[in-house]
């Protein structure tokens, strides 16, 4: 197996990497030899089986450094680039962010229970849409920044469909997009790409959270033309592509990948 970026010093900014599409993407990206920063958040009862994925990335002989801090704590921010920087030495550099932050609210909006309210939707934009913005300018402002690096975040079909109990996050993806296009702009002058992958359903820990999930997932396993769902492997594998050098001209897109399940 060719691994690109092995003894390049470049590393992986995982925010969210300790289960999901960040997971998978840190371990397809440490297989071809970046190093792997996981900023990820997790109780001490999941961190047994957290740290055998972790392991799992050491074995691909890479350095890897994770912090189990709150990745939209700025004092905690601040502290863990910090410590990054004295990680990755002054020859290293950040190839890539990968965000992968899934902290939405799914609250309905109608219900005799519990409704979705104001500080919903401004807690889900910051957590899923503001918070790329605000890693991209502390990597930059630090001169952390590959002179080819990318940035590389995960939306959903819910972009632009009204799902039920969505609407916080559906408001919090349309904003990381229109974030990423600006990133894609106004920070292209120093050699960073900005990039949304779309992904198809996908049966994660937070598809499951989603109010009749299960619909979802029948549903898509009916209209997707190869019948299946989209795998955590199949989106890991397209942002591997995307670090390439070969994809440095992708800059400003959102990329389905879902098997063709956007155009039925």
């Amino acid at each position: 197996m060719v691994r690109e970026f092995e003894h390049k010093n470049e590393w992986a900014l995982i925010l969210g990497g300790s289960s999901g599409l960040g997971l998978a993407t840190a371990k397809k990206l440490a297989q071809h030899g970046m190093n792997i920063c996981v900023v990820h958040r997790n109780s001490k009862s999941q961190l047994k089986e957290i740290e055998t994925h972790f392991d799992e990335i050491k074995s691909k002989n890479i350095a890897f450094v994770n912090f189990n801090k709150d990745a939209l704590n700025k004092e905690k921010q601040s502290k863990i680039i910090e410590d990054l920087k004295g990680k990755i030495g002054k020859k290293g550099t950040i190839k890539v962010i990968i965000h992968s932050i899934a902290k939405g609210n799914l609250k309905p909006m109608i219900s005799k229970e519990t409704t979705l309210q104001r500080e919903d939707f401004l807690g889900t934009i910051n957590a899923m849409a503001i918070s790329l913005y605000d890693w991209t300018l502390a990597i930059f402002k630090m001169g952390l920044f590959n002179k080819d690096a990318r940035i590389l975040s995960f939306t959903s079909e819910g972009n632009q469909k009204a799902w039920n109990g969505y609407g916080a996050v559906s408001a919090a993806k349309a904003a990381l997009e229109a974030i990423t296009r600006n990133i894609a702009l106004e920070f292209a002058p120093y050699g960073i790409k900005a990039n949304c992958i779309q992904a198809g359903v996908t049966d994660t820990e937070s598809l499951r959270m989603i109010p009749r999930s299960e619909q979802i997932k029948r549903h898509t396993q009916k209209r997707n033309p190869f019948k299946r769902l989209t795998t955590t492997e199949d989106v890991a594998n397209v942002a591997y592509l995307l670090c390439k050098d070969e994809a440095k001209w992708i800059n400003g897109s959102i990329l389905p990948v879902d098997g063709g399940e956007h155009i039925c």
